[in-house]
């Protein structure tokens, strides 16, 4: 299959799942969700999406649960809503690179406020 149908294919259902999530769940579980990305395998039998979540871990842990929970109900929508010839199986994933960048950050802002302090420092 084309690359760039399966890249097509996986934009496309992450702004539908994003539009599910948005409107159609309605889980008291599920918390603030922002979809990251989707992959697929090549035959797009499988499709893995990604999710950011807003608050503490017990948030996290129960938007994860309460997104298992509606796995069938989101892949019914998705079966509906984008003309494929087999709807993928899919299951919901943290991504946590959002948390890993933003720990990078702060480490080299430490840095280079140590570096600051050690230029005005010598600089006395």
């Amino acid at each position: 299959m084309s690359k760039v149908r399966v890249e097509k294919v996986r934009e496309l259902m992450k702004q539908e799942i994003s539009d599910i999530i948005l409107h159609d769940l309605k889980d008291p579980r599920i918390g603030f969700v922002t979809v990251t990305s989707v992959s697929c395998t090549e035959d797009l039998r499988e499709a893995k999406i990604y999710v950011s979540v807003m608050g503490d871990e017990q948030s996290v842990r129960d938007t994860l649960a309460g997104l298992g929970h509606a796995l069938g109900f989101v892949r019914r929508e998705i079966g509906r809503r984008i003309r494929l010839r087999f709807t993928p199986e899919i299951s919901f994933a943290l991504d946590t690179s959002l948390e890993y960048s933003d720990r990078i950050r702060r480490i080299l802002d430490t840095i280079h406020d140590e570096k600051d302090a050690d230029a005005r420092e010598e600089s006395r």
